[in-house]
């Protein structure tokens, strides 16, 4: 009797920390240029992410050549010239929400948040912060954000032929819709 109730303990226990993590592998994250010269859009809705609303702890995996394009010779420059998909396959983020204490997991609304983490990218690490905003919603978490990054911080290097038709700050949208991590 005692180990069934020991038993039963630990098993709320593990449901009850599962009920605290949501998950999205279709995730958005898409970069914008905008010069005089050439506008330039890349989009990838192939992103994993993990939230774990006790922590405030975020996960982010994004395979590069997921990422896709107007046209085709973009999508085959990015990969080959400037990403080297083949050398450097994923980027990711690891971070945590600073304000986790102002965010009503419990409720449904609107939270400002401030993210922190290390953003990997072409094998270079970077910390970073940026701003957002997480949507509490019925049956699931909305967490969206805008900020800029200097591909040269990231080691990316841009041959002075194409330089002016590439922004020095490329514009990173992030859209998440996370669904409760099912227990099984």
């Amino acid at each position: 009797m005692k180990r069934t109730i020991i038993l039963i303990a630990f098993s709320f226990l593990f449901f009850a920390s599962n009920a605290q993590k949501y998950m999205t592998r279709n995730g958005y994250i898409g970069f914008y240029s905008h010069t005089a010269g050439e506008d330039i859009k890349g989009d990838n809705n192939q992103v994993a992410s993990i939230l774990d609303t006790s922590t405030g702890e975020f996960v982010f995996q994004v395979l590069i050549k997921s990422f896709h394009f107007e046209k085709a010779l973009m999508e085959e420059h990015f990969n080959e010239n400037y990403m080297e998909s083949e050398k450097f396959p994923k980027s990711t983020f690891k971070g945590k929400i600073m304000n986790l204490a102002s965010i009503d997991f419990s409720k449904s609304g609107n939270y400002d948040v401030t993210v922190e983490g290390d953003l990997n990218i072409h094998n270079v690490t970077n910390k970073v912060t940026v701003k957002g905003n997480i949507e509490v919603i019925s049956g699931g978490i909305n967490a969206n954000s805008k900020f800029n990054i200097v591909p040269e911080d990231y080691k990316i290097n841009i041959p002075g032929v194409v330089r002016d038709n590439i922004a020095k700050n490329l514009e990173v949208t992030v859209t998440m819709k996370y669904l409760p991590v099912e227990n099984k």
